[in-house]
């Protein structure tokens, strides 16, 4: 049975091959309308929101630090919760495999766009988080939200925020799953040479467990993998860094002039650079995909704009510090070469070359922490949106065995070629769907970011939301009562 399945979803299948083509056309001849689109909104938004990414850094820490779990958060989500599961969810294998991908198809130049889209992208973040606060739902003893909510209750367009619900339950709560499987069980077998079907078993199990929990759940644990696994990793990195000080100034060199070298730009790799550092930079920091503002409407606070800006920092920490900690590792490690094969071996490869055969061990079980954890995070995502297309309770279980379970255990077994291309076809799909309902509700956005403001400088330390700000959405928003 498992050998008639991985024939089926092997990389020369029909199914793959058909799959290529629509990422061709979406990523390809596509392209360029979408990263005009993304980079449109990454300037408007740091323009209207005067750089908000820039200028509030310290009120993002601020808020962050004071909303970690003391005890007294069993009934609801807190701030620094949501930003755990959220980070869970970037900091994935588009960090790990993902960036290493990017290097070894567009080149070192491929680091600096996803830098640009980080820095650029953290204000889309602000924007879209912002907003599933403001038109989140209460569920239960805590809230919901997210795209298909506020485009519902924001612009009062149904079948578009049905077609996103149904966009992101498939991209995030069974795709994306199945790469994160696929990845955690390739470095299993490649440091310990572990059977993947033994690895997509084992993985099954324990995501049921947690994803039949609940948000509640899914944030508890996620609250306590995130900080281990981030510190832990840039730690690392910091070493190794500290190992090759002496190589730093020409790795940076070097990510530059892949950027916009003029050999590389007459070779076409520019291009490519720009293309492979912008799709694996959306795939990881996921601002303007509409992801994160589905767990950011579920946490508790007393004005939307602390949450969107606690969830603009977690673009920052997963491209500007997870991300180029991989990047770091492998142009420092003289791994690389150009036309080498990307994906986690990579990135395996490159560690051990550094600290020896303990590396591979290091990062594979970084990648189960890191997988593991986007995993149960993907799933809530998927369930924020089941509950948005139907509450009937036995439409979520199946969701439940389907996104913790089967496509779990797919993803195990299957070809990354298969899953990848998946993900990137419904990627660039609801990232489209998400920027232009954020773009026609982003000045709520900024209305709220000006009041914010404005009760700070009279001296409230915690701004308080009141509705009656926003008169002409004010019925649409039940959940500020």
């Amino acid at each position: 049975m498992i050998d008639n399945l991985l024939e089926y979803l092997s990389a020369e299948s029909a199914l793959n091959k058909y799959l290529e083509q629509i990422n061709d056309f979406l990523w390809g001849w596509n392209f360029h309308s979408i990263v005009i689109v993304l980079i449109f909104c990454g300037i408007y938004f740091t323009i209207k929101t005067r750089f908000v990414q820039f200028r509030m850094i310290g009120e993002m820490f601020r808020l962050l630090c004071e909303s970690i779990p003391n005890g007294d958060s069993k009934h609801h989500v807190s701030s620094f919760q949501a930003f755990a599961v959220s980070v869970a969810t970037r900091v994935g294998t588009g960090n790990l495999a993902g960036v290493s991908g990017a290097i070894a198809v567009g080149g070192p130049g491929a680091v600096f766009w996803m830098w640009l889209i980080a820095l650029i992208g953290a204000a889309t973040a602000f924007v879209e988080s912002t907003l599933a606060q403001l038109f989140k739902r209460r569920n239960g003893e805590s809230f919901i939200g997210g795209p298909a909510y506020y485009i519902l209750h924001g612009m009062h367009n149904k079948w578009m925020a049905a077609l996103f619900a149904v966009l992101i339950t498939l991209t995030f709560g069974l795709s994306y799953n199945s790469i994160q499987s696929n990845t955690i069980a390739e470095a299993m077998h490649s440091a310990f040479n572990f059977d993947p079907v033994i690895v997509g078993v084992v993985l099954t199990v324990i995501s049921l467990v947690i994803v039949f929990g609940g948000i509640h759940r899914i944030a508890r644990v996620s609250s306590v993998l995130v900080p281990v696994m981030a510190i832990g990793y840039f730690l690392l990195a910091l070493v190794i860094l500290v190992m090759n000080y002496e190589r730093i100034p020409d790795m940076f060199a070097l990510i530059v002039d892949n950027a916009f070298g003029i050999k590389q730009a007459a070779g076409g790799m520019v291009g490519v650079a720009m293309r492979e550092g912008i799709k694996r930079g959306l795939f990881s920091n996921e601002a303007g995909e509409g992801s994160a503002p589905n767990v950011a409407a579920a946490a508790t606070v007393s004005h939307p704009v602390k949450q969107g800006l606690i969830q603009s920092l977690g673009v920052f920490t997963d491209t500007l510090l997870v991300c180029s900690c991989t990047a770091f590792i492998i142009l420092l490690s003289g791994i690389y070469q150009p036309g080498c094969d990307g994906g986690i071996v990579l990135t395996q490869s490159a560690l051990e070359s550094q600290i020896g055969a303990s590396g591979k061990i290091f990062l594979a079980i970084a990648i189960l922490f890191f997988a593991f954890s986007s995993i149960i995070g993907n799933y809530y995502y998927g369930e924020a949106n089941i509950l948005f297309l139907t509450r009937k309770r036995w439409v979520l279980e199946v969701f439940r065995i389907l996104s913790g379970g089967v496509m779990v255990m797919l993803g195990a077994v299957a070809s990354l070629g298969l899953v990848w291309n998946f993900g990137e076809v419904c990627m660039a799909l609801i990232t489209l769907c998400n920027l232009i309902a954020i773009l026609f509700l982003g000045k709520y956005a900024f209305r709220l970011l000006k009041d914010y403001r404005a009760q700070k400088r009279k001296g409230n330390k915690s701004p308080v939301f009141n509705k009656s700000i926003l008169p002409e959405v004010k019925k649409d928003l039940d959940a500020w009562d």
